[in-house]
């Protein structure tokens, strides 16, 4: 949620709807056709989430995971980590498994 849309809420009288309408990232149906896309990529032979998560988190020892994002068209994950204070994103090939990209070098 953005901040203007947080402080928006925040100064509404308490029990009145909101006077904007706040955008809830991607809608249900969008979810849906991507969850739809990796199940269909995962019976074709791409890795799960946790066979990818498995891979990649033991090698990020001094960084904490804090979330993947999925790209169903590319079939790639991008792993988030956090590390003193600075987060580091980690790509990997869903068909592979293989690390593609890193932003900490």
């Amino acid at each position: 949620m953005s901040m203007t849309v947080l402080l928006a809420l925040l100064a509404a009288p308490m029990g009145s709807p909101p006077l904007i309408e706040a955008p809830m990232g991607m809608g249900a149906d969008q979810r849906r056709g991507d969850q739809m896309r990796a199940y269909q990529q995962r019976k074709e032979g791409n890795l799960s989430l946790r066979e990818i998560e498995a891979r990649v988190v033991p090698t990020m020892r001094d960084s904490q995971y804090i979330g993947f994002d999925y790209d169903a068209g590319a079939s790639v994950y991008t792993l988030k980590f956090l590390r003193n204070g600075t987060v580091i994103w980690v790509e990997v090939d869903g068909r592979t498994g293989k690390v593609i990209g890193r932003t900490d070098g």
